[in-house]
C-alpha cells in the first residue's frame, strides 16, 4: 500500500501479546513495523507505558481491542493517547474496533451515559480521530468533538454467507428483535432473500421500562400537586407470545445482529425457529463478546454456527465451542489508516 512510513507510528495499546493479533494483520498489510512500546500492569495494578520511540511530529495510530478485561483496557489506552500527546505527536488516531460502554449510550432512570463520559476522557487525553467499526448506536459519533470513522463489517459478512452457507439462496434473514429489523432489512436486500421478524421476546435491559418513560404520576400522586390536575394511569408493558413474522418452514435462518454478548436471547430465537420448521440456524455479529458462558451455550443449543469478526479476539471461545467461527476485517482498517495518513478520509 501507498504509506509514507517514515511519519507514521502503528501502536497496540494491548498489555497481554494474546490480543495484539489484530495489531500484527493491520501492520502486515500496511508494510510498517509496529512500533517498539512497554504496556504493562504494577504491582499494585496500576497502568504503565513508555514509548520507546520518537513519535514527535508523526501521525499516531493506537490499536485497541476490548478483552475481559474492559476497564484495564481504556487505561492503557487513555494513558497512551496521554504519552502520544505529551511527546508531541501530529495526529493520534485511536483504532478501536469495538468501542467498549456502547451499550450504556442512552440514559437510563439514575443512570448515566457512560460512552458519552468515554468519549470526552479520550479527547481530552488527546485523541484527534476515531476508527471504529459498527458503533451500536450512530448516535454515539456525536459524543466526540473529533472525526469520526464507523466502518461497517457487513460487506465481509455478507461474503461469508455467500461463500461459506451452501444453498443461502434458500435462506432467510431473520431479526431476534424488531429493533433489529433494520439490520436485517439490510442484509435481505443486498442478498435478495426474505427477511423475518421475531417479536414478542423476553423484555431486555435497553428496553424503555427501565429508562424512567414509564413512569407518570398516579392520579393519587397528582391530586397531592394540584387536586384539579388529573394525569392518567401508565398502563405497563407486556410483551405478547413469541411469534414470527415471516415464514421460515424448510429454510435456513440467519440471525443478524451487532453484538453478542448474553447469548439467552439467541437460544430462545433459535429454538423459535427450530419450532417453526427452519433446519439450520446461523448467527452473525460484528462483536462476539460472549461473556462468561456463553461459548458452552451455543455448543449446547439449536445454533448450528455463530460467526462473527476479529474485533474482539475469540482464540479461547474457539478452543472451547468448534461452532464459532471468525471473519478477518483488518483490510478495511488497513485501508482506513492508509487513507487518513495520506489525507483521503473514508466515504
Amino acid at each position: 500500500m501507498n504509506v509514507t512510513k517514515g511519519d507514521l507510528a502503528l501502536f497496540s495499546a494491548n498489555s497481554c501479546l494474546a490480543y495484539t493479533e489484530l495489531a500484527k494483520k493491520i501492520s502486515e498489510r500496511l508494510g510498517v513495523e509496529p512500533g517498539k512500546v512497554q504496556v504493562y500492569q504494577e504491582a499494585n495494578r496500576e497502568t504503565r507505558v513508555q514509548i520507546q520511540e520518537s513519535v514527535r511530529g508523526k501521525d499516531v495510530f493506537i490499536i485497541q481491542t476490548v478483552s475481559k478485561d474492559v476497564n484495564t483496557n481504556i487505561m492503557e489506552l487513555l494513558i497512551m493517547i496521554y504519552a502520544s500527546k505529551t511527546s508531541c505527536a501530529k495526529n493520534i488516531i485511536g483504532v478501536i474496533p469495538y468501542f467498549p460502554y456502547s451499550k450504556q449510550c442512552k440514559m437510563r432512570k439514575r443512570g448515566s451515559i457512560v460512552s458519552k463520559l468515554l468519549a470526552s476522557m479520550m479527547c481530552q487525553a488527546g485523541l484527534t480521530h476515531l476508527i471504529t467499526m459498527d458503533l451500536h448506536q450512530k448516535e454515539i459519533q456525536g459524543f466526540f468533538n473529533i472525526p469520526v470513522d464507523n466502518l461497517r463489517a457487513s460487506p465481509f459478512l455478507l461474503q461469508y454467507i455467500q461463500e461459506e452457507i451452501p444453498d443461502y439462496r434458500n435462506a432467510v434473514i431473520v431479526a431476534k428483535s424488531p429493533a433489529s429489523a433494520k439490520r436485517a432489512q439490510s442484509f435481505a436486500e443486498r442478498l435478495r432473500l426474505g427477511i423475518a421478524v421475531i417479536h414478542g421476546e423476553v423484555q431486555d435491559a435497553e428496553s424503555d421500562l427501565v429508562d424512567g418513560r414509564h413512569s407518570p404520576p398516579t392520579v393519587k400522586n397528582a391530586a397531592a400537586i394540584h387536586p384539579s390536575l388529573e394525569i392518567p394511569m401508565a398502563i405497563p408493558k407486556e410483551k405478547p407470545p413469541i411469534t414470527v413474522v415471516g415464514d421460515v418452514g424448510g429454510r435456513i435462518a440467519i440471525i443478524v445482529d451487532d453484538i453478542i454478548d448474553d447469548v439467552a436471547s439467541f437460544i430462545a430465537a433459535a429454538d423459535t425457529l427450530k419450532e417453526r420448521g427452519a433446519y439450520k440456524i446461523y448467527v452473525m455479529a460484528t462483536h462476539g463478546l460472549l461473556s462468561s458462558d456463553a461459548p458452552r451455550l451455543i455448543e449446547e443449543s439449536a445454533i448450528d454456527e455463530v460467526v462473527v469478526t476479529n474485533t474482539i479476539p475469540h482464540e479461547i471461545q474457539k478452543l472451547q465451542c468448534h461452532k464459532i467461527k471468525t471473519v478477518d476485517i483488518s483490510m478495511i482498517l488497513s485501508e482506513a489508516i492508509r487513507r487518513i495518513h495520506n489525507g483521503k478520509f473514508p466515504d
